[in-house]
């Protein structure tokens, strides 16, 4: 899982948030892996499973002058609903809602790194509303999952606004392009689950 080593400093860093073992919590990783299967980006970008880290993030965001966040997130919508943040706005719906002990986690990363002024100049969520989170070992429910690819665009175009180089990747990706172990990987993850 990336995230284990120590921070560099990037321009714009991807972070996809939750555990893939709860249901449509897995939501944000599981986006932030089909971002990078379908695109490659410069040197200056890193794409993240940030998984459920919570305060350990902190250098991570510390040392980006832009962050992507993409996760589940209870905005109080319709299942399966995708809605993008930007700016202040952000860390008001990291924790507006409790969904998993990670999310507050995250809104305290975001505050500690606005108490230290090593704030991203530039802040995103592309986040669903979650279906069911009760369900350990499931994967994401149909109607999130089907959301995955509109986050992939909704990311995209965030990307494009901030003026971050990237193209379609023609070849599928080699192990050490992965962001996450491929063992949970989304297709392995759902044909491996007992019925």
């Amino acid at each position: 899982m990336s995230g284990v080593t120590d921070p560099v400093s990037y321009e714009t860093l991807i972070l996809g948030l939750g555990n893939v073992l709860w249901a449509d919590e897995g939501f944000g990783v599981r986006a932030a892996e089909a971002l990078n299967a379908g695109y490659r980006f410069g040197s200056g970008v890193h794409l993240m499973d940030g998984g459920t880290q919570g305060i350990f993030l902190i250098p991570w965001v510390r040392s980006a002058t832009r962050l992507l966040i993409l996760d589940a997130v209870d905005y109080g919508l319709e299942p399966g609903t995708l809605k993008i943040v930007h700016g202040d706005d952000v860390p008001r719906f990291m924790g507006a809602k409790k969904v998993s002990m990670h999310q507050a986690g995250f809104q305290e990363v975001l505050m500690s790194a606005k108490l230290t002024g090593d704030f991203p100049d530039q802040i995103a969520l592309v986040g669903v509303q979650p279906a069911l989170l009760d369900d350990y070992g499931g994967s994401l429910t149909d109607r999130v999952k089907a959301r995955v690819p509109d986050a992939v665009d909704a990311a995209i175009r965030v990307l494009e606004g901030w003026g971050i180089d990237f193209e379609a990747r023609t070849e599928p990706l080699a192990d050490a392009e992965l962001i996450g172990p491929s063992a949970l990987g989304i297709d392995d993850y759902e044909t491996g689950r007992p019925g």
